[in-house]
This record gives structure tokens, sequence and C-alpha cells, in this order.
């Protein structure tokens, strides 16, 4: 399991990037979700690693 917290603001971002934050639960600066470590999961958060900080659950 990761935990994921939003540490940048969605405003001004790609699209594609807001959505991607939205898909793993985060909306907003300090929301904190816990997902399954896999292909999936990793992929989003790579894709908005500028504005995400994760650990291990």
């Amino acid at each position: 399991m990761k935990k994921i917290k939003l540490v940048k603001s969605l405003i001004g971002r790609k699209d594609s990037h807001i959505a991607t934050a939205k898909s793993l639960g985060l909306k907003r600066i300090g929301d904190e979700v816990t997902q399954p470590d896999n292909v999936a999961t990793t992929g989003k958060i790579k894709e908005i690693s500028y504005l995400v900080e994760v650990s291990e659950a």
C-alpha cells in the first residue's frame, strides 16, 4: 500500500493531470489517500509526481 498526499495545487495544471489526481481521490491540497501498490497506481503517481508526496503505508 502507498500513502499519497497532494502537496501542490491543481489550479492551472493540464486537464489530464487534474483527472489523474481526482482518480486517485485527491481533490485539494493536504488530501491524503491510501492506494494499492500496483502498476496502475505507480503510473498515475509518475504522471503527477511533481504534485504529490508518496510514502509506504
